[in-house]
C-alpha cells in the first residue's frame, strides 16, 4: 500500500482556483481547513508541488505583484484534472483507521470545495468498512489466544465506532 501523501489534496485546492504555495500552507496549517488532518510544513509543500509539476500534473507560471515579491501560481493541467476525478471518484478505498482521517476527510474536504456529491464517496467508504468488519468478525470466530481475541476485539470497536462516524458524514 502506498504511502498517505498529499498530492491529490493539493491538486484539489489547485482545481478551485489557482494558487502560490503560501496560499496552499494556510489551507494545510489552518484548523478550520486541512490543519487537523495533514501536518504539513512550508519545505514538504513546496516538496510536492515541485514533484506534481515534474510528473506534469500542475504548472507554475510567475506572477508580479506590486505588493509582494514575484510568485510562482500553480494552475491544474488536464492531466491533474484526470488524477483528481479518478481519486475523488475512487470506489477501492482503505478502511485503515489512519487513512479514513486523512485520505477520507481529504476527499470530503475537497469534494465540497469543488461541489462534487459525496454520497458516491461516503458510500465507497462506509461499503468498504462494512467488509472489514465481517472480515475481522470471521477472524474473531476462529481467534485462539486471549491476546489474539482482545486484539480482534479491539480493532472491530474501531470499525464500529467509523461507521457510527460515517453515518454522520452523510
Amino acid at each position: 500500500m502506498r504511502d498517505i501523501v498529499p498530492d491529490e489534496t493539493i491538486l484539489g485546492l489547485l482545481a478551485h482556483r489557482a494558487r502560490h504555495g503560501y496560499e496552499l500552507v494556510d489551507v494545510f496549517q489552518a484548523q478550520s481547513q486541512l490543519g487537523r488532518v495533514w501536518s504539513m510544513s512550508t519545505s514538504q509543500i513546496y516538496a510536492v508541488l515541485k514533484r506534481l509539476e515534474q510528473q506534469h500534473l500542475i504548472m507554475g507560471e510567475q506572477a508580479q505583484s506590486e505588493t509582494a515579491p514575484t510568485r510562482t501560481v500553480y494552475r491544474l493541467t488536464s492531466e491533474g484534472e484526470r488524477r483528481l476525478q479518478a481519486w475523488l471518484l475512487a470506489e477501492q478505498v482503505s478502511p485503515s483507521v489512519r487513512r479514513i482521517r486523512v485520505e477520507f476527510l481529504s476527499r470530503l474536504y475537497i469534494a465540497r470545495l469543488l461541489s462534487v456529491d459525496t454520497v458516491p464517496i461516503v458510500a465507497a467508504q462506509r461499503r468498504i468498512c462494512e467488509l472489514e468488519m465481517e472480515r475481522l468478525r470471521e477472524k474473531r470466530r476462529y481467534a485462539h489466544g486471549a491476546v489474539e481475541q482482545l486484539a480482534l476485539d479491539f480493532m472491530i470497536a474501531q470499525v464500529e465506532a467509523i461507521l457510527v462516524w460515517i453515518a454522520r458524514c452523510e
